[in-house]
């Protein structure tokens, strides 16, 4: 494979840093075994690597004990433990309409087998919520509310605080898809009032695919998404009762989370905020050029305002697939087209019809990689 220009962090990030690489090598050669399972040296070390990576993500979101993280395979999963383990019968949940397929589909199948009940908060085309409109939802059988930190299609910030201190008035729970935050934005669990919080390894954490996680507050009582062997209360019939066991069946990804623990140090010792402002500035940086580009039009906030690193447009009279198609064959760029798995997004923006083309940057992203991005569609344009 050639040279390429990667502008597809928000799917997954990448390069990883070499301390992911070297670390995911050396749990392989040292800690290859069933945490949990064994006395012997190669399975402490195994349980080693889980605890240590808890520990690195309870410091990045001010958890008060690493057992509440659930080490998951990605946020899908974590958002189907959170959903389905928490929501019964007859319960009311508001969400909003950036919600990723991976909070809509679980709460959609639930609204289908038990009955529960949903209401999608309106966004703006930019991706913005009114905070009276959510509150205007709540009612006596609210139970949870699901929020998408930040949109996968539009790059648009929501007020988590906000709407944290609302489910808490109202006696609900917050349930945050953090997949385009986690790394990139502060996130405190206890000053924002998240019950639970869904999160990535492989995107902004740094860490490799097959890695995520689920925080639950130590106050909130989940039932499993599976259930079978831990290594712990080996004779008891049911799932143990203790964290993180309780959600964890079956062997773990011991590499994969290694690798998780030295990209989460790395986001620790550059800082989520100084992450944000590179990632920032690039988007700056490429709406600025993009506004040039023959039949233009960009999604998400305008130019200065909040948003994470991604940059979703549509170009008149061109297929978003096509678009990034030639990008990818004739310059080595590496963008995302299509509907994103989220099409309420979609609506929201009026693009459900067309998708869009999605460029998102990372903390490896350069201006020079910008630059030709925006001199290729220019081209293509002209």
């Amino acid at each position: 494979m050639g040279s390429v220009i990667y502008l597809d962090h928000a799917a997954t990030s990448w390069p990883k840093p070499p301390e992911v690489v070297e670390a995911m090598k050396r749990a392989m050669e040292v800690a290859g075994a069933n945490p949990g399972r064994g006395s012997h040296r190669m399975a402490l070390n195994a349980s080693r690597v889980l605890y240590n990576t808890r520990r690195a993500l309870a410091q990045l979101f001010n958890v008060n004990n690493p057992n509440d993280i659930v080490l998951t395979g990605n946020t899908t999963e974590a958002l189907n433990l959170a959903i389905k383990g928490f929501l019964r019968e007859g319960d009311h949940v508001i969400a909003t309409m950036v919600e990723h397929n991976s909070a809509r589909r679980p709460l959609e199948y639930l609204k289908r087998t038990i009955g529960i009940k949903v209401d999608y908060v309106p966004v703006t085309m930019n991706g913005q919520v009114d905070l009276k409109e959510v509150e205007g939802l709540f009612n006596h059988q609210t139970r949870l509310v699901v929020c998408n930190h930040s949109s996968n299609l539009l790059g648009s910030i929501l007020p988590i605080k906000n709407i944290g201190e609302l489910a808490a008035s109202h006696g609900a729970i917050l349930l945050v898809d953090a997949a385009q935050s986690a790394g990139m934005l502060s996130i405190d669990v206890e000053e924002m009032k998240i019950g639970m919080l869904a999160f990535p390894g492989h995107k902004g954490l740094l860490g490799p695919q097959g890695t995520g996680g689920l925080y639950i507050s130590p106050d909130i009582d989940v039932e499993p998404l599976m259930h079978g062997g831990t290594g712990s209360q080996s004779e008891a019939i049911d799932q143990p009762s203790v964290r993180p066991d309780r959600y964890e069946a079956g062997t773990p990804n011991v590499v994969g989370y290694a690798g998780l623990d030295a990209g989460v140090r790395k986001v620790l010792e550059w800082t989520p905020e100084y992450i944000y402002r590179h990632e920032w500035e690039l988007t700056q940086r490429m709406m600025e050029g993009l506004a040039s580009v023959r039949g233009m039009k960009m999604l998400g906030p305008e130019l200065g305002e909040p948003r994470t690193g991604i940059v979703s447009f549509v170009v008149e009279n061109r297929d978003a697939s096509e678009l990034a198609f030639k990008l990818d064959r004739e310059y080595g760029i590496a963008v995302r087209a299509g509907f994103h798995c989220t099409p309420l997004a979609h609506m929201s923006a009026g693009t459900e019809n067309t998708g869009a083309v999605r460029a998102s940057v990372g903390i490896w992203t350069s201006k020079e990689d910008v630059d030709i991005m925006v001199e290729a569609l220019a081209k293509i344009q002209a």
